[in-house]
C-alpha cells in the first residue's frame, strides 16, 4: 500500500455517503497533493481489489465509497435527485433469480432508488 491509497482510502472510510473525484480531490487538498491521474489509478486499484465500490449517477459522474464488510455484496443505492447525493442501502440486497438468455452470465447487477433525501425534502 502506497501512501497514496492510505490516505485516499481513510478519507473514504471516514465519508457518509458516495463522493466524487472532484470531492476527494478537495477533501485531501490541504493534506496530501495528487494529482487527477494518479487519483483516478488509486480510485481503480482500491476498486479493483475490493476496497471501494463505485457508481454512476444520472450526472455521469463517478462515485466512490469504501466498503465496510469483509465479503462486498451487491446493494442498492439512492440518489437524490435534487442535490444528487448518493448513499448505500447496505441492507437492502439486490438479487437477480431469472434464467437470462442461453450464452449470457450475469457479473453486476445495480439498482438505485431516486428520490429526495432527508436534507431536500
Amino acid at each position: 500500500m502506497t501512501s497514496s491509497r492510505v490516505q485516499i482510502l481513510a478519507m473514504l472510510l471516514a465519508e457518509q455517503r458516495a463522493v466524487t473525484h472532484h470531492e476527494i480531490e478537495e477533501r485531501l487538498r490541504n493534506t496530501h497533493r495528487l494529482d487527477r491521474v494518479t487519483l483516478y489509478r488509486v480510485l481503480e486499484w482500491l476498486n479493483d481489489k475490493c476496497f471501494v465500490h463505485k457508481v454512476v449517477s444520472d450526472d455521469r459522474a463517478w462515485r466512490f465509497r469504501a466498503n465496510t464488510h469483509i465479503y462486498p455484496h451487491q446493494h442498492a443505492h439512492f440518489e437524490c435527485m435534487r442535490c444528487t447525493t448518493v448513499i448505500c442501502l447496505d441492507e437492502m440486497k439486490v438479487e437477480y433469480d431469472r434464467p437470462l438468455p442461453a450464452g449470457y452470465r450475469s457479473q453486476e447487477i445495480e439498482l438505485t432508488v431516486k428520490g429526495l433525501c432527508a436534507e431536500c425534502t
